[in-house]
């Protein structure tokens, strides 16, 4: 299960994810930030309540990074050592912006 906090204004958004980011719910998340994408030019995540990601979460990650890249910035906060250990091991430390 994944809950997504959606605060937004004036072009930045904080997405606070709770639970796991896996392939049951990336759509799920995919389809929040599809939502907004366009007006956003400062995206942030609160990874601080999120207990899992997958392959399928680190896909939507990359995905909306390369959007990001073309528009403004997107950082990641407060993400667990678990999560971190995940973005160590796949490389996607030294693609993502970590805070």
């Amino acid at each position: 299960m994944l809950n997504i906090n959606i605060l937004k204004d004036a072009g930045k958004a904080v997405l606070a994810l709770e639970g796991r980011l896996d392939t049951s719910t990336a759509p799920q998340l995919e389809d929040a930030i599809n939502r907004d994408i366009a007006e956003i030019t400062d995206l942030s995540f609160d990874f601080k309540n999120l207990e899992y990601i997958s392959s399928a979460g680190l896909r939507v990650l990359l995905s909306t990074q390369k959007v990001m890249n073309k528009q403004g910035k997107m950082i990641i906060k407060n993400v667990s050592e678990e999560v971190m250990e995940i973005f160590d091991v796949t490389g996607f430390s030294d693609i993502l912006t970590i805070e």
